[in-house]
């Protein structure tokens, strides 16, 4: 009788310690349980050590709390008949408060949002050329996000946010704007070019045109300060030797500038052997023609 009892005794502290032990369990964080009774949703558990009747309530399954990346790839065709192909993630996560809907309403949460995204997308990107695609990333996220977040909502869902990646045109069409935007960039680099040779062109004509400028400046300054000798010169002359009349001074002035000048050309290293003649009626054949030329030029001018 008392083995009997003990063995009883045994077999109900299992049974005690064994319902005690399977009364509680825990929940990770960022975590939540759905905790049922016979089948029938019950309540939510949240993190931490929780109870509940053993072999009554069961734990159905526990749901992430975190945000969760959903990455898929949209073919569709632009308004201008390109097909392309844009690379989407959507980040979304559970609301706390509407745990019973994400688990229960939602049998493929991932691939319903898929087919919500691809939806929205194929409502935008068709009434849009290929150049407005590719200037509304942005705009084109934002409305997916938009929808995909009402949508979504009324399943426990919250739309984070939506990311297009990328936009990708068919490898054709890709090459084609490349050299479309190579033929744009040479044509404002050959601009360029022809702009600074331009410059240059002009640049060069002023410089030239402000030396001769210079030069006939200094050849007018040049002539104006021989004339101005000699004629200091003659009145010099005339001053010394009286009688002497202009002429004359300016027949001797002449040979004597005559004889200078070959002197400079013989005493330069680099100056070739010339012959010229220099004979008395010579130099007077040079004097004379000189004067000659001054006169005819004086009546021209006069």
């Amino acid at each position: 009788m008392d083995t009997l009892l003990a063995v009883f005794l045994v077999i109900a502290g299992i049974i005690a310690l064994t319902f005690i032990l399977g009364s509680f369990f825990t929940v990770n964080t960022a975590q939540v349980a759905v905790i049922t009774r016979f089948g029938k949703f019950l309540r939510v558990a949240d993190a931490g050590l929780n109870w509940k009747v053993p072999y009554i309530d069961s734990v159905t399954g526990v749901i992430s709390l975190r945000v969760n990346q959903i990455t898929l790839t949209m073919e569709t065709k632009t308004k201008d008949n390109v097909f392309v192909t844009i690379p989407i993630s959507v980040q979304n996560r559970v609301k706390p408060e509407k745990v019973y809907d994400a688990y229960y309403k939602l049998s493929d949460p991932v691939a319903q949002i898929k087919s919500y995204v691809e939806q929205v997308i194929l409502g935008h990107v068709p009434g849009m050329t290929l150049d407005e695609v590719f200037a509304s990333q942005s705009s084109i996220a934002a409305a997916v996000k938009q929808e995909l977040d009402a949508d979504m909502s009324t399943f426990g869902y919250e739309i984070v946010n939506v990311l297009v990646t990328d936009i990708i045109p068919d490898a054709k069409v890709k090459s084609a704007m490349n050299d479309i935007n190579a033929a744009q960039r040479e044509q404002v680099a050959a601009a360029a070019r022809g702009e600074a040779e331009k410059i240059l062109v002009v640049k060069k004509a002023e410089a030239e045109s402000e030396s001769k400028a210079l030069q006939g400046q200094g050849i007018a300054n040049q002539r104006k300060a021989i004339i101005e000798g000699l004629q200091t010169s003659v009145e010099q002359f005339q001053k010394a030797v009286d009688g002497a009349s202009a002429m004359e001074v300016m027949q001797l002035v002449l040979v004597t500038q005559y004889f200078d000048t070959l002197k400079a050309i013989g005493e330069n290293d680099k100056t070739n052997t010339l012959f010229l003649p220099h004979s008395p009626s010579t130099v007077r054949d040079v004097s004379d023609q000189i004067m000659n030329a001054m006169l005819v030029a004086q009546r021209a001018s006069s």
